[in-house]
């Protein structure tokens, strides 16, 4: 898969609050499918749709372990959207840069006015 298509699904994955909060409740550690459907008002087939949306994004992971197949956190699972993020953090970094020397440019010359 392109880089950019499993920054697309990523993005996709967490524009759901449902997802979202699934991986939150995956940040404190594993948890079942059961566990993980106990604070949404949602039916365990919705939920284990928004887990299979989350695994083929690459977000979690899942292992059998007798009849329960218990979800965790995938290592390093956000690295291409910090990477790009931190892109774009650069980019907003040099720009306020820029703007601040602008804005000092225009100070300095409004003192020197008489």
């Amino acid at each position: 898969m392109k880089p950019d298509e499993t920054l697309d699904r990523t993005l996709a994955a967490l524009a759901d609050a449902t997802r979202r909060g699934i991986l939150a409740r995956l940040a404190l550690g594993e948890a079942t499918v059961s566990e993980l459907a106990e604070p949404f008002a949602i039916s365990q087939p919705a939920i284990s749709r928004h887990i299979r949306v989350l695994s083929e994004a690459g977000l979690i992971v899942q292992r059998v372990a007798g009849t329960k197949r218990p979800c965790r956190l995938a290592p390093g699972a956000l690295s291409e959207l910090d990477e790009y993020l931190e892109m774009l953090r650069g980019a907003l970094t040099h720009n306020y840069r820029r703007l601040d020397q602008l804005l000092a440019k225009q100070a300095k010359g409004k003192d020197k006015s008489p």
